[in-house]
């Protein structure tokens, strides 16, 4: 840094050859006395060692010599007074560089040390350089360290010792040499100083690896250029940008002091290159495990896909989290999707794979499956063109044989199904402003334990999360908000889906889901629905509603706790299974729904909560629990809050057991359901067999399988009004529908009896 080059400041004091009027005997200041015309100053010229110069005799006991000219003090800025002198006759005095420091006022600022060390002339005709340094600061070197107050100087040279010996001094130069103290004034290393080019041409790798070898505690300043960085870099020193960097795709930045979104955005002077690179030096040592936004918004144009970014890992099973921002979508034809139509062949001897696929290799990881036999939310979890297959994320229902398939790609902001394995990944209060142009997060094949927290997913084009194998193991989302791009549209009409699982243990923790298609469709055991909201209603009157939450698998061993679940139905069903009817496998069991609030508005009247549909034939149901909800309606009336789907099969109501429908409040449900049920009964005319009908009572219209209990309310009497004290016994499973329970006396009775039944056994 050289003031008198970067600012145009002038430092240097007028030559003696071109007058003595603005040199003073006196300290510098307006109207002090100077050299001109005085008895003991000449000008000299032709001086063998300095040309024209000042000669001058020591009259005085310090004989001062100042320049009138009003030398700028500035903070951070060193300059450096010198002059050779040589004594002629007479005494040899001893000589310093000596100034004023003038403040604001033109005042004298008293206190400091306007002296410079005294060098002695040792002999006639010997040139000895005289100089000191004034600034700011007290750094090492620095003889008059003056601090902020003093604005000018008047500088120049003392005689000291004895009087009467003649010298002659050359021009006085003033100079600025801050850039002798850069190394400890300035906090940063400049890439220049190291041979970075920053013409985005040259590669400038090595430069910026010697600045940082070079750092030593201090910052890399990358000033104002395009740097071009052709490979892998690496660097520990924290790094300020005014110029940006351009790298190929795979080579990677790692800024091990500083890495956040807001650095590396200005290390590409792009938000989305920037990102793109942070994110994919998450997953590289730079000794942080989170990359923070900032808060900052990045507007997205097109699918960030992980496997692009990291060509050399397939697998990655560390923490990461990106967190605290906000994804805008941009429009952009990168967001479209794309079907491929081909004629496959399946066989349940191989489950989740198509073989003699044509056209494979057009057909790419992620495409959701549709055709004759395919369940919903089936996707593609691999390609391998030689074979000619398609690895599946689940079975189709529909049995062996050969059909078309049409294979949907849809985009999405974050894909990560080019990865082998992923796991504990998490995204952490983040906006996903999707727009109705991109879908959310595709997951890998394979992981546990991704995470999503405080997010907000708004408006996919299509899906939210997606899991395209068992990269959802573990799978959670807490606190989380997803507003479907399909608000305004009439349920029968919608086609988003919110979530869909294939592996365990998912947990969906105080969520709000806002009219999707389908809010979430699960495989797999152990999930955990807890404190969210999901409503799928729409505006139409006696509208359809469809599916909220789809399970499918049968021993599901799964929790719906404390929801709010709105104008949407749970559904359970076993349509991944490859063959649908029961063989030796579990049949439908395992849920536990307790504690949720229940609501239908403007509904048909014969929507129903609860969906059972059996894929296949001989299923039962051994464990289910209905309890503690509250059922309302609003505009409507239902006629029950469940029903059993027969468009495949119906159930086996023989082997029913260990199901729970009980301690639930109903508003606006015609027919009211439980397991235990108990009916009152009267027979107003004497009959030896009484006929109790329990169809309308009993979950899924199951049958009246057992009776634990008869008490007979009055007194029970026969034809003549006689008491009647015999116990009576019971037949199960009656009528033709197999809903009666038959009360057999022994003689025709009549009278009123409260008959507690159940549709199941108990093991």
């Amino acid at each position: 840094m050289n003031k008198a080059i970067t600012d145009g400041l002038v430092f240097m004091p007028t030559a003696f050859g071109a007058g003595l009027d603005v040199w003073s005997s006196e300290d510098g200041t307006t109207g002090s006395a100077t050299y001109q015309g005085a008895a003991n100053a000449a000008i000299v010229t032709g001086d063998q060692d300095f040309g024209t110069c000042l000669e001058m005799q020591k009259t005085d006991v310090v004989q001062k010599l100042r320049y009138m000219g009003q030398t700028p003090i500035l903070p951070g800025c060193y300059l450096r007074i010198r002059a050779r002198v040589k004594a002629m006759t007479g005494n040899l005095p001893s000589v310093r560089v000596a100034g004023w420091a003038g403040g604001a006022g033109d005042v004298h600022v008293s206190g400091l040390t306007e002296t410079g060390p005294a060098t002695a002339l040792s002999g006639y005709g010997a040139v000895a350089e005289i100089s000191a340094i004034v600034g700011t600061g007290g750094r090492g070197g620095v003889d008059m360290p003056w601090g902020l107050t003093p604005i000018y100087g008047h500088f120049g040279l003392d005689l000291i010792g004895a009087s009467g010996g003649v010298v002659r001094i050359e021009d006085i130069v003033i100079e600025d040499i801050t850039e002798a103290y850069l190394r400890d004034l300035m906090d940063w290393v400049d890439v220049r100083d190291y041979g970075a080019r920053g013409d985005g041409l040259s590669d400038d790798h090595a430069a910026f690896v010697a600045a940082d070898a070079d750092a030593d505690g201090r910052a890399i300043l990358v000033p104002e250029g395009t740097y071009r960085i052709g490979a892998n870099l690496s660097l520990s020193a924290p790094v300020r940008f005014v110029g940006h960097l351009v790298m190929p795709v795979a080579a990677r930045l790692l800024l091990l002091s500083n890495y956040d979104f807001p650095t590396y955005a200005a290390a590409f002077g792009d938000e989305v290159e920037g990102f793109r690179k942070a994110f994919q030096a998450l997953f590289y040592y730079t000794d942080h495990n989170v990359l923070d936004l900032g808060g900052r918004q990045v507007h997205i144009d097109a699918p960030i896909v992980l496997s692009d970014l990291l060509p050399d890992i397939s697998s990655f099973s560390n923490r990461r989290v990106v967190c605290n921002g906000q994804f805008n979508v941009t429009d952009s034809t990168a967001w479209a999707s794309s079907t491929v139509t081909s004629v496959a062949s399946y066989a349940v001897s191989q489950p989740t794979v198509l073989t003699g696929v044509a056209n494979v290799a057009n057909i790419p990881v992620g495409a959701r499956v549709s055709g004759a036999g395919v369940g919903r939310e089936v996707y593609v979890r691999a390609v391998n063109v030689g074979a000619g297959t398609v690895t599946l994320s689940q079975p189709l229902y529909g049995g062996s044989g050969t059909r078309s398939y049409s294979f949907t790609r849809d985009r999405y902001l974050f894909d990560f199904s080019g990865m082998a394995r992923l796991d504990r990944f998490n995204f952490a209060d983040i906006e996903f402003l999707l727009n109705g142009r991109a879908s959310g997060i595709l997951l890998p094949p394979a992981g546990e334990i991704f995470q999503m927290r405080d997010c907000w997913m708004m408006k996919p084009r299509d899906r939210g999360v997606t899991s395209i194998g068992r990269g959802c193991q573990g799978l959670s989302i807490d606190r989380c908000h997803f507003m479907s791009n399909e608000t305004e549209t009439r349920v029968q009409d919608r086609t988003t889906v919110a979530v869909n699982v294939n592996a365990n243990d998912l947990k969906i923790r105080e969520s709000r889901f806002v009219r999707f298609g389908l809010t979430c469709i699960a495989a797999g055991t152990g999930h955990m629905f807890t404190g969210n909201h999901w409503f799928q209603g729409d505006d139409e009157t006696a509208g359809v509603r469809g599916p909220g939450l789809v399970l499918t698998t049968p021993n599901v061993q799964t929790t719906v706790t404390a929801n709010y679940i709105d104008n949407a139905s749970l559904e359970w069903t076993n349509e991944y299974a490859p063959d649908p009817d029961l063989g030796v496998q579990y049949s439908f069991g395992g849920l536990t729904v307790t504690g949720n609030t229940f609501v239908a508005s403007s509904a048909l009247s014969s929507f129903a909560w609860f969906v059972f549909k059996p894929y296949g034939t001989g299923h039962f149901i051994h464990g289910l629990t209905i309890s503690n909800n509250a059922f309302r309606t609003f505009a409507c009336t239902i006629d029950r809050i469940d029903t059993v789907d027969t468009t495949f099969a119906d159930f086996n109501y023989t082997r029913m057991r260990n199901i729970v429908v009980e301690g639930n409040n109903y508003s606006g449900v015609t027919q009211f359901v439980s397991n235990p049920a108990t009916v009152e009964f009267t027979q107003s005319s004497a009959a030896a067999t009484w006929v109790v009908d329990a169809e309308p009572l009993l979950p899924l219209n199951g049958w009246a399988r057992n009776v634990e209990g008869l008490v007979a309310e009055g007194a029970i009497l026969n034809a003549s009004g006689g008491r009647v004290s015999e116990m009576p016994y019971v037949l199960v499973e009656q009528g033709t529908d197999n809903r009666e329970v038959h009360v057999k006396w022994s003689t025709a009775a009549r009278g009123t009896v409260q008959v507690k039944l159940r549709m199941d056994n108990l093991n």
